[in-house]
């Protein structure tokens, strides 16, 4: 029973950390993405 219980704790917490990358990924590109518009911007 114990043994389950931890087993579904590390699984959601793997499941919770790679959604983690997912977001941080998005936001990155994001930030990049509003860079680019205005560097194209400037440079126009």
């Amino acid at each position: 029973m114990v043994r389950k219980i931890v087993l579904a704790l590390v699984a959601g917490g793997i499941v919770m950390s790679a959604s983690a990358c997912n977001t941080v990924k998005g936001a990155g590109r994001d930030i990049e993405s509003v860079g680019q518009a205005g560097d194209d911007a400037i440079h126009k």
